[in-house]
């Protein structure tokens, strides 16, 4: 079982599961192995890997952050629900927005969340459109997003979805200095500031980091700009 595999690392990583939890994971994973057939989900099969490049990755942004109990959480460009289902499940508490451009991810996010009893808000929309949506906007506590862009195209995704004094928290590998520092331009100009980053070591999967970003200030209204302006012409 996945779980067995996780199991051993959760005392380490100081995240607890109950029995329901680890049930409502294995209940996720096997719903990713059968989606995965017929989608490109992840490219991440095995059960070492789904338990500990995935579910153990997830849950160790835990550790590396303070999420405020009941907090308003969002997971932009969120695909297979990673961190945010994986979240989810370990801190029901939470009020949990997944947002993704691509409306069969969503659809398998529902599947997952019925069969697990989990409760989310789905929302069908590219993260710059997301960022100016008035019900969206500078309406979350803590915003993350795992595996997604380069961290000054990220920033601009995400950050306008921050409520001043919330937290962007972005899942980056362990290499990610020359990219953090390159970064702090977009992160100031949109009303944040990086306040630590946060190593760890996943078993089999090697450093990893969490980029803990404060929001200051509102994000000016210009910004998020369309996603190829973004892109090609990131802010500096």
């Amino acid at each position: 079982m996945i779980t067995d595999i996780l199991k051993p690392y959760l005392e380490e990583f100081g995240v607890p599961l109950d029995e329901k939890q680890l049930e409502q994971l294995e209940i996720y994973a096997r719903l990713l192995a059968e989606w995965n057939e017929k989608m490109n989900l992840t490219a991440i099969v095995d059960d070492e890997g789904v338990a500990l490049k995935h579910f153990l990755d997830c849950l160790a942004l835990l550790r590396q952050t303070y999420i405020p109990s009941g907090a308003r959480v969002a997971d932009v460009g969120t695909g297979a629900g990673f961190p945010g289902v994986v979240l989810k499940i370990a801190r029901p508490d939470i009020d949990l927005v997944l947002i993704d451009s691509l409306q069969k991810r969503l659809n398998f996010l529902e599947e997952v969340l019925s069969q697990t009893g989990l409760s989310a808000k789905l929302v069908h929309a590219r993260a710059e459109d997301a960022g100016h949506d008035e019900k969206l906007r500078e309406s979350f506590d803590f915003v993350t997003a795992r595996a997604v862009a380069n961290l000054s195209v990220l920033a601009e995704y995400c950050l306008p979805l921050v409520k001043v004094g919330g937290v962007f928290a972005p899942m980056k590998t362990a290499e990610a200095e020359e990219e953090i520092a390159q970064a702090k331009p977009a992160v100031a100009a949109l009303g944040g500031k990086i306040r630590e980053v946060k190593l760890y070591e996943l078993p089999i999967a090697g450093g990893r980091s969490v980029v803990v970003i404060d929001k200051e200030r509102q994000t000016p209204q210009k910004y998020p700009r369309q996603g190829t302006k973004i892109s090609k012409k990131p802010i500096k």
